[in-house]
């Protein structure tokens, strides 16, 4: 009978022991942990966000003088552009902007050796075209005589006749030129037609200047007007006698009243206003290039105004503005209103219907809103 042993088991390496009885004393001695999978957990719902507050301002009319005016510039009614008739080289300007001036008083200079030169060589043109006819008047009278004793044929004299009309002419030619050099020599002398301020300055001496040219601007102080630019809307009612309110910004209590002169007829390309001219009363203390402000004299509503940064573009064509309508002093909705708007004054612009005072109305983040969105406390701007 065939004796069979068990195979004997391979024992463990001796690298392996440690690390093996370790792991079997830790696993002996922790309690049984039960698994846990990341679907089987109860996760309690998150909190609904806060809604976003909004920066927003309360309508209110706007009473105050500058409220529905609008900026202008006070200008001369009589302006000259002066330029020299002549071509020259200006050595001299004795005036600059800000300089009054009597009327006749220089203005400014060309050098005059060039213009000198010229008058010079129109007088030595003129004496040779005075010999010449000399010549042809001499030469006209021997074919006259020639020609009564028939020694001279007909043609000798119509050709002496010719000789001296031409010579006529080059001297009537050259006394002109020599009156022109004598007239350009006196053009090299500007002064004023009138009397005024130098309100601007094109020209510097040194620089050769063309007939025509502009080197300054004269105006005068005698009638002053102030000039403003408005809309098509904004010109609504406005003609000519319209009386006007005009103030500087610091003297708002103390306007002076003015009266449309005029009304451009042609709206700037750029910009589609019409310039209109206002005319003020003599003795006025607004002085040349002043920044005022100009409202209708009659006009005295207030106006309602929202930042231009409030506008939000309203298909086809139109604006509007965000409302905002509360129930509670941290829980409000926001409604689209479509508005209706007037002039720009400063950074607002002017809602002549579609608003109430008392209105909130969104000012910032108006691009991010939707129609019946729910919005929070109001932040201050």
């Amino acid at each position: 009978m065939r004796n069979t042993r068990p195979a004997p088991s391979r024992p463990c390496p001796a690298l392996f022991r440690p690390a093996l009885a370790l792991a079997l004393a830790l696993g002996l001695a922790a309690p049984a942990v039960a698994l846990e999978l990341p679907f089987g957990r109860d996760t309690a719902p998150a909190a609904a966000p806060a809604p976003r507050p909004v920066v927003t301002e309360i309508v209110a009319p706007n009473d105050s003088a500058a409220g529905r005016s609008v900026p202008g510039v006070i200008t001369a009614a009589t302006e000259v552009q002066m330029a020299f008739q002549t071509l020259g080289r200006m050595i001299a300007r004795p005036v600059d902007v800000g300089d009054r001036v009597d009327a006749g008083q220089v203005l400014a200079r060309l050098d005059p050796e060039d213009l000198a030169g010229n008058t010079r060589a129109a007088e030595a043109s003129l004496t040779a075209a005075q010999v010449n006819l000399t010549t042809a008047r001499n030469t006209a009278e021997r074919a006259r005589s020639l020609s009564e004793r028939n020694v001279a044929s007909a043609a000798q004299l119509e050709q002496a006749e010719q000789a001296l009309s031409a010579a006529r002419s080059a001297v009537d030619q050259a006394q002109a030129r020599l009156e022109s050099a004598r007239d350009a020599e006196g053009y090299a002398v500007m002064t004023a037609p009138i009397s005024g301020v130098v309100s601007a300055v094109r020209a510097t001496p040194g620089a050769v200047v063309a007939a025509g040219d502009p080197i300054l601007t004269l105006s005068s102080e005698d009638k002053l007007e102030a000039t403003i630019d408005l809309t098509e809307a904004q010109l609504q009612g406005i003609e000519r006698g319209t009386e006007c309110l005009i103030f500087r910004d610091d003297q708002a209590d103390e306007p002076v009243r003015g009266h449309v002169s005029r009304i451009s007829p042609v709206a700037d390309r750029q910009t589609r206003t019409r310039r209109v001219y206002i005319t003020l009363p003599p003795g006025s203390s607004f002085r040349l290039g002043s920044l005022v402000r100009v409202r209708r004299a009659d006009d005295s509503t207030a106006a309602l105004t929202v930042p231009a940064e409030a506008l939000v573009a309203e298909p086809p064509g139109g604006v509007a503005v965000w409302i905002v309508r509360r129930t509670g002093p941290d829980a409000a909705t926001v409604t689209r209103r479509p508005v209706t708007i007037g002039a720009r004054i400063g950074a607002r612009i002017e809602v002549t219907d579609g608003l109430a005072p008392g209105d909130e109305v969104v000012i910032r983040g108006v691009h991010s809103l939707a129609e019946g969105q729910q919005v929070g406390r109001k932040v201050e701007p």
